[in-house]
């Protein structure tokens, strides 16, 4: 039962795809390539982060990553020369300036707009006054009745 229990475990716990030849020596440095490759993402597998993909460009990326942080980079240091080589896209979590601004405020900004027309168009609709009915001629209350007979 104990084994299953640990086949299940190790079955169900996230796997990660750097590769052992991709670690580096020193732990403080790994741990930071590791923070940084979490919020990069996979240009191939789109929502994934370079960490969790196999693709060899997240590979490349995650070794273009260690590289940088060797040669002395900072983090931000290091994020921004990728962004400047890959674009903003390669960003888990893009950032909120620019024109990145316009795509984040769009959805409430249109939520807002929706809400607004929807009150303004229930107002008028409930200050409408009601339509008068038509009332029938005699002509067509006889025929009418002539019809409901039958």
């Amino acid at each position: 039962m104990r084994r299953l229990i640990l086949a299940l475990c190790v079955i169900a716990a996230p796997a990660l795809a750097v590769q052992p030849d991709e670690i580096l020596d020193d732990p403080a440095l790994e741990a930071r390539a590791r923070e940084i490759s979490a919020g990069l993402r996979c240009l191939v597998c789109r929502n994934e982060s370079i960490d969790d993909s196999n693709a060899q460009l997240a590979r490349d990326l995650r070794l273009l990553v260690r590289e940088r942080l060797v040669a002395g980079d900072t983090n931000e240091e290091t994020v921004d020369y990728i962004v400047a080589r890959y674009g903003e896209y390669v960003l888990l979590r893009p950032t909120t300036r620019g024109a990145n601004l316009l795509l984040w405020l769009a959805g409430p900004l249109m939520l807002g707009a929706g809400l607004i027309v929807a009150g303004a168009y229930l107002r008028r609709r409930a200050e409408a006054p009601e339509p008068e009915t038509a009332r029938l001629s005699a002509q067509e209350e006889a025929r009418l009745r002539e019809l409901m007979r039958e």
